[in-house]
């Protein structure tokens, strides 16, 4: 006689692994998603040498059209973040996404100032619907004691997310020309966003699962007052109106300033003060988001599993980490290769080691932590313009004092630490 066996089915999994789950699912998509993003982005800078020689358009005007991008994305991270608030952080997400396609291929039509100021300033708009939005989705499912780790991982994919752009950007401005940056790489977030739209969900209750309840007493104390004040303009208020959150904002700036005024002129640094030819300057630069993705996950782990949470002290820590690195990069001599690459990696590790995007989050909780993400990362764009200008009218005034601008951005790191140590979130 024949036996008949049955299959004996897997058990359903626990709603408390499909929260596991589908956390990590939603944390390693969107940072795979954005790791791409800065094709759409920052490619502008990489290509304006090849603009200028095609178009006639003077060094300032380039520049200016640049700039109009950083002022939209500053703009867009105080909108976006509100209305993913108000709605939700999916659509917002994947629509910025496809948008910066379009308004990329745009850009690549241009043939003046004005015709590339415009696109190129919308596209800083839209573009800015995936940070504040995106970093408020993290924040649904990872609760604080998990958030300084989830936004370090985070931080990783963005440090690998400026190599990719070199390397991509670089080669098909190379083989194809300037246009060619706005149109193909591009291609890549339209076809992402797609899959981050029908592969993520806002929040646990999307799919039948219970919403963590934070157990931390400043996060649950943070939403019990956002949760009377979601209507219209008041979360704006109640952020504006807590200072500890102010302190994040500015501390975030100040960062913000040194990192891009690293990016921006430590390669102009090593060409013209060390002498290095294009290979040695790109092998000392790059070194630099190499560090600064080797860096991220180290403050949010820290203060998460031995911190209890608290981000201040890792903050001061990585301040004053990185304002030793840049004296350092004061008073070596950069003639030095090996030299210049150890500086520049370290610089990356220990800037990006402050969970400051995780203490801002802390001090909103999850109800408003799409504003409060993109109030941080305005302040990061407004002090990213003031580096833009002031390093370059520092350098014109003292006649290249290199040695000057490295102390003052050491001191920068110095105040943040200062002003963090009155912070005891």
């Amino acid at each position: 006689m024949a036996r008949h066996f049955r299959a004996k089915s897997a058990p359903a999994p626990s709603p408390a692994a499909l929260s596991v789950r589908w956390k990590w699912r939603v944390l390693l998509m969107f940072s795979g998603f954005y790791m791409f993003l800065y094709l759409g982005r920052f490619n502008f800078g990489f290509v304006i040498p090849q603009i200028i020689a095609d178009l006639g358009i003077t060094r300032t005007k380039a520049g200016f059209v640049n700039a109009c991008m950083f002022w939209g994305f500053g703009l867009g991270d105080v909108v976006h973040g509100r209305l993913s608030d108000r709605f939700s952080s999916r659509p917002w997400v994947a629509l910025g996404g496809v948008l910066t396609t379009l308004f990329n291929w745009a850009t690549s039509f241009g043939t003046s100032m004005l015709t590339l100021m415009i696109p190129w300033g919308i596209n800083g708009f839209v573009n800015a619907m995936c940070y504040s939005p995106g970093i408020r989705l993290i924040a649904q499912w990872w609760p604080r004691r998990e958030r300084g780790r989830a936004i370090g991982i985070l931080g990783v994919f963005i440090g690998f997310a400026m190599l990719i752009m070199w390397l991509v950007t670089g080669w098909v401005a190379g083989a194809f020309g300037w246009r060619a940056v706005f149109r193909y790489p591009v291609l890549w977030i339209g076809c992402m966003s797609l899959v981050f739209w029908l592969l993520i969900r806002d929040k646990p209750a999307d799919l039948g699962l219970p919403d963590y309840v934070e157990d931390d007493a400043l996060s649950s104390e943070a939403e019990i007052r956002s949760a009377e004040r979601l209507h219209g303009l008041q979360p704006y208020v109640l952020l504006f109106r807590n200072w500890r959150f102010l302190v994040a904002c500015h501390v975030t700036g100040w960062g913000t300033l040194v990192r891009y005024g690293i990016v921006t002129w430590a390669p102009l640094y090593y060409k013209e003060v060390g002498g290095f030819d294009i290979q040695a300057m790109a092998a000392a630069t790059v070194t630099f988001p190499i560090g600064m993705a080797l860096g991220a996950p180290i403050g949010g782990i820290i203060s998460d599993r031995w911190m209890r949470g608290q981000r201040s002290p890792m903050i001061i820590i990585s301040c004053l980490a990185t304002a030793a690195v840049l004296v350092g990069v004061a008073f070596t001599s950069p003639t030095h290769l090996l030299a210049g690459m150890a500086l520049m990696i370290l610089g990356g590790v220990t800037l990006t080691m402050a969970p400051t995007t995780a203490l801002g989050v802390d001090l909103a909780g999850r109800r408003i932590s799409g504003t409060a993400s993109g109030l941080l990362d305005a302040h990061a764009y407004l002090y990213n313009g003031l580096q833009a200008l002031s390093i370059g009218w520092i350098l014109d005034a003292t006649g290249g004092n290199w040695t000057l601008v490295f102390l003052l951005l050491a001191a920068s790191r110095v105040l943040s630490a200062a002003v963090m140590g009155m912070v005891k979130a």
